[in-house]
């Protein structure tokens, strides 16, 4: 009987030996699997300080940029844009005049750097009316009379847009929770009121709605 080819001896050394190779292998490919998840998660790594290029999309339009990291949704569309119907007024998401639509959702923009905001659809208070034709919002804060100094009527009307995307018949006291992040300082919230319930096909209230905050000494 012929002895064994050295090459076919298996023992307990070469067994363990073949064993760690194998599972240090997977380990390997395992780690490096995920190390590729965390950076795809991660997205790309520090840019700036000076401008770099980004690409948004604004009322349906593809708009490129040269602008520094740091720069807000908010400058990139005032000074850039340039679309001045969003208007800058706190810059410390109090006041709501700065809103715009983010896929939909309302946002302010004053708190969204523009770099975040690749990729995602952004609607502005000019990209509402289209071929020159307001929207049902739009319309009712004319009829109801719901613009006063009118700063921030975009504002308002941005966030009474979401609230109808979401709500088709929102009750009033909906309405006021839609709106109260929005500063009015005209006071013109009755009327914002009737308007939205004109924009949603609901019957107006006659009388205008008193709002107290507080009773006078």
């Amino acid at each position: 009987m012929k002895p064994s080819s050295p090459s076919l001896v298996v023992n307990r050394r070469t067994f363990l030996k073949g064993l760690g190779t194998s599972a240090v292998a997977v380990a390997s490919a395992q780690a490096g699997a995920m190390a590729d998840e965390i950076n795809k998660a991660s997205g790309p790594g520090p840019q700036g300080p000076g401008p770099v290029p980004v690409t948004l999309t604004i009322n349906g339009e593809k708009k490129d940029f040269q602008i520094e990291p740091r720069v807000t949704l908010l400058d990139a569309l005032r000074n850039y844009g340039p679309l001045t119907g969003t208007k800058e007024v706190c810059d410390r998401a109090t006041c709501g005049a700065c809103s715009v639509l983010i896929d939909g959702k309302l946002t302010y923009s004053c708190m969204k750097l523009a770099i975040d905001a690749q990729g995602h659809e952004i609607t502005t208070i000019e990209g509402l009316a289209q071929n020159g034709q307001l929207t049902p919002v739009q319309q009712a804060f004319i009829d109801c009379d719901a613009l006063m100094c009118g700063f921030c009527t975009p504002g308002l009307v941005m966030a009474t847009t979401a609230l109808l995307a979401e709500n088709p018949k929102p009750t009033e006291d909906q309405i006021k929770r839609a709106c109260s992040g929005n500063l009015c300082r005209c006071g013109t919230y009755p009327h914002v009121i009737k308007a939205v319930q004109k924009a949603s096909g609901q019957s107006v209230a006659e009388t205008t709605t008193v709002i107290k905050y507080g009773s006078v000494a």
